[in-house]
């Protein structure tokens, strides 16, 4: 028979209403709470099979379920390796999966547990208790400036340690051989576009350079089209679904894309104070400082260390 434990679910869950529903999730604990945050449905089984810490049920006739609900999760894993799972959420990165790769071979038993939700869908994560740290490159337009005055706005009277996890370089994703000769932001009411969601820094990098130029949104064919991540973006690109998105470099290597670069920008890690005594996020930490682990990162195209580890602001 296997264990059970209660969980409170992250996000609103729609259910048919027939039968009892089983839904795949992740869970944490983050403070007090233990934590579930459902899988997608429309990710591959394999793939939601390795992830899943367990199966929620969502009973018959209850239409679902609401965020902050709790719900009975029948257990894939023990709750021992449940508790030293790190919650991290917001801005997509692929590296943050190197990231977990380290954490796994160096600290045996540690695991990272990743949910892209956009930069602002991180911190409001943080600001809500339901993540242990958040990926965060919110371009701040007045200033110049990455993440300090979103800190102020989302986390407020939340004491919080802002790390650089590197410095990205972002561009514009096209076919290989650029058919449609994409230069810059310039060309982008000519071609079919795919957008990021509202929240994530890729989107407010996109909005402020098109406000610096003039360009109205609803001149862009597919702005209102949105992917979660750099490499939901890459595909619509590649499938030819559209000509041109924007994301990290390694979103385009990865599926054998074109990169137009348009600049660099810096990715931190922001973590509450409430939660730097966690082994989990102490070793994450650590690692940022790790000699191995930055040259595996520096290694990769589109990633710049200089800065890996440093603390940008302690609030």
């Amino acid at each position: 028979d296997q264990p059970h434990a209660q969980a409170i679910m992250t996000r609103k869950l729609t259910s048919p209403t027939g039968d009892d529903d089983f839904v795949r999730v992740t869970l944490a604990r983050v403070g007090e709470r233990l934590l579930a945050a459902p899988l997608n449905r429309g990710a591959g089984v394999i793939t939601s099979l390795v992830r899943a810490d367990g199966l929620a049920l969502i009973p018959r006739f209850s239409e679902g379920v609401d965020a902050g609900q709790t719900v009975e999760v029948r257990l894939y894993r023990s709750l021992r390796t449940i508790e030293r799972t790190v919650a991290i959420v917001g801005s997509h990165d692929p590296m943050i999966d190197l990231l977990a790769q380290f954490l796994a071979v160096r600290f045996p038993g540690d695991r990272l547990a990743s949910a892209g939700v956009g930069s602002v869908g991180g911190l409001v994560a943080l600001r809500r208790q339901e993540a242990h740290i958040a990926g965060s490159h919110l371009l701040d337009t007045e200033t110049g400036e990455y993440n300090f005055s979103y800190i102020g706005k989302y986390l407020p009277g939340i004491p919080a340690r802002l790390i650089t996890f590197a410095h990205r370089e972002q561009g514009l994703y096209v076919q290989p051989g650029n058919p449609l000769s994409v230069r810059d932001f310039d060309d982008l009411p000519r071609v079919r576009f795919v957008n990021r969601q509202r929240g994530a820094g890729t989107r407010v990098l996109l909005d402020y350079e098109l406000g610096k130029r003039g360009i109205a949104p609803e001149s862009i064919a597919g702005y209102e089209r949105e992917e979660n991540t750099h490499l939901a973006v890459a595909a619509a690109v590649a499938s030819g679904m559209a000509d041109c998105g924007m994301g990290v470099r390694s979103g385009a290597l990865a599926l054998g894309l074109e990169f137009v670069s348009i600049g660099w920008e810096r990715y931190d890690l922001v973590i509450p104070h409430a939660h730097l005594d966690h082994p989990g996020v102490r070793h994450v930490i650590a690692l940022l400082d790790d000699a191995e682990f930055r040259t595996a990162l520096g290694a990769q195209p589109g990633y710049d260390t200089r800065e890996t580890g440093t603390i940008q602001l302690d609030t």
